[in-house]
């Protein structure tokens, strides 16, 4: 089992309880997925740019991202319908903690004048988002390797109701929040 789902299981779990005052055991919250999102615009110009990034985040996740198409054609960006804009990974149960486990204790430290995450990146029901500009502050990318520094978008999916019980599920988790 994951350090991090036996973390949930012993700790967090009872710490949602008596905070919330849940009756049903199943109506914690828990994590569902992590999605992992790259856009790579310049793919419409040069096929070869979407395998750099395909290549990264299977690095990444430790799974094989599938490659996301334009739904439209829109002309002022030089795209047709069909065209590769991006990569995406859905992670779950074990990949899911030890991404979440390396992103909290690897990745997050190594970026650039980090203060914290912002608390108010939730969705309104229980969902939180977290941008990256660089995808060099992975361990597992060679900086020698990478053809282009990219961003990525990384969404972390709850069963919380609310943002405040999406807010301390993740706070359980260590994620580092910026005190205000």
């Amino acid at each position: 089992m994951a350090r991090l789902r036996e973390h949930y299981e012993k700790t967090v779990k009872a710490n949602l309880i008596t905070k919330f005052g849940y009756k049903n055991v199943m109506a914690v919250p828990k994590l569902t997925k992590i999605v992992i999102n790259m856009g790579v615009g310049e793919a419409s110009q040069d096929r070869k740019k979407i395998e750099g990034a395909v290549d990264n985040l299977t690095a990444i996740a430790g799974q094989k991202p599938i490659i996301t198409r334009s739904s439209k054609a829109i002309a002022n960006f030089k795209l047709r319908e069909g065209q590769p804009v991006g990569c995406t990974v859905t992670l779950r149960k074990t990949r899911m903690y030890e991404f979440l486990d390396r992103l909290v204790n690897v990745a997050l430290p190594r970026v650039r004048d980090f203060r914290g995450l912002p608390p108010k990146s939730f969705d309104g029901s229980g969902n939180y988002n977290i941008g990256l500009k660089e995808q060099i502050v992975f361990p597992e990318i060679n900086y020698d390797k990478i053809d282009k520094v990219r961003g990525m978008n990384i969404t972390i999916c709850t069963t919380a109701k609310t943002d405040e019980e999406a807010f301390a599920l993740l706070e359980g988790f260590d994620l580092p929040f910026q005190k205000n």
